[in-house]
């Protein structure tokens, strides 16, 4: 993992956590106040399989430990990164009742979406561990601890596919605040559709990002005009030396509502049956018969403006592509091998929100090992650390 910015995670602070944590978190410390603290022992688990992300939780329970002038004793049962499968305790935590009853809400949302997001950047990692992904995740964020926690998972499942698989992985994110969790000053970035539209032509964008910025790569939208060939080559002839020293990127980024210029259905499954013929033997759904051959950044669209490209004499272009690019669609463009140099997704953000939920149980009042009825699961492995 690369060295972390400043966490925005590390929010809410001792004087903020009785606003945030539930009522019956803080009316059960009142109890145990009156009537004694005792050491008690949690496990958190999770009920799908997940890449695990723990360091922003721990990073947030010990700076609560430190505030309130105690310790806790949290025990990783796997690496940061590791694979692990649905229902394994992740992390035991120890310490004063009194300290961690109120802490359970707040560390848990600081877990959760962050394994999922990770096992997600893990997969589409592995799938095509040939393409860098860029983390533009932020304008799909609830907030900015969403954001960091994003990112952070998806250094995290990043660096699991570049060790287990080598793949290239996550290259960086949209933005300065998240760009030190992937080893970067700042973030990544060129243009939007806005600068295309303000400055008239897509050409015209690529001038004046030149002119601004002329010592950095240039990586042009494309689809503005519906012109995704004819603006990407136009480009391509202004700036020819970049072109030929590939320090230009074509984005397709056109959206699902029509086909890439100079593309149809016939035109879509020409293109993927000169390259890619058996990947029309690995789709199973209409979905991914889409991501293939439809609308939008398909497999086919891909290919197309590659040849295009090719043809024209720039095969050092790159072709960086967005829209809709997560796990599923990741997979689509692996069974067609889509010539693909960078992809900008949000998309390893879940996509179903209830599978991030983690769960902390308490397995251990005092010296006394103790579960609820149908969580006895959580004791098995608890028992064996002590011994």
């Amino acid at each position: 993992m690369k060295d972390k910015p400043q966490p925005v995670a590390a929010w809410p602070n001792a004087s903020e956590i009785t606003r945030w944590t539930d009522r019956y978190f803080l009316k059960t410390k009142e109890a145990i106040g009156r009537f004694g603290d005792m050491t008690v022992t949690y496990a958190v688990f999770m009920r799908r399989p997940v890449i695990f992300t723990p360091r922003l939780m721990v990073d947030w329970l010990e700076m609560a430990a430190r505030e309130r002038g105690t310790e806790f004793k949290i025990d990783l049962n796997y690496a940061e990164g590791d694979w692990v499968g649905a229902g394994e305790p992740l992390i035991y935590i120890t310490g004063s009742f009194y300290h961690l009853v109120d802490l359970e809400t707040l560390y848990l949302q600081k877990l959760g979406a962050c394994c999922v997001a990770a096992y997600n950047a893990y997969t589409m990692c592995c799938d095509l561990p040939k393409t860098g992904f860029i983390a533009m995740d932020a304008r799909h964020c609830a907030g900015t601890q969403m954001e960091e926690l994003m990112a952070y998972a998806a250094a995290v499942g990043s660096e699991a596919a570049q060790r287990e698989k080598g793949a290239v992985g996550f290259i960086g994110s949209a933005n300065d605040a998240t760009a030190g969790y992937f080893g970067l000053p700042q973030g990544l970035g060129t243009m939007p559709h806005a600068l295309i539209g303000y400055a008239g032509s897509t050409l015209r964008a690529a001038e004046m990002f030149v002119e601004m910025f002329p010592d950095e790569n240039l990586v042009v939208l494309s689809d503005f005009f519906g012109r995704e060939i004819t603006d990407a080559l136009e480009v391509c002839r202004r700036f020819p030396d970049k072109a030929a020293a590939g320090e230009i990127s074509i984005r397709l980024d056109t959206h699902g509502g029509r086909f890439v210029e100079g593309l149809g259905p016939q035109r879509s499954y020409a293109a993927l049956e000169r390259h890619a013929p058996m990947a029309f033997r690995l789709y199973r759904n209409e979905t991914e018969l889409r991501y293939l051959t439809g609308t939008g950044v398909s497999a086919a669209a891909v290919y197309h403006l590659r040849d295009q490209l090719d043809q024209a004499g720039y095969p050092a272009v790159k072709i960086v592509c967005s829209s809709g690019f997560g796990v599923e669609k990741c997979r689509v463009m692996a069974y067609a091998d889509a010539p693909i140099d960078v992809i900008g997704t949000g998309s390893h953000l879940p996509d179903k929100w209830s599978e991030t939920y983690a769960t902390a149980d308490i397995v251990s009042y005092g010296d006394v090992p103790m579960v609820k009825v149908g969580r006895e699961f959580l004791l098995k492995k608890w028992n064996g650390k002590k011994k």
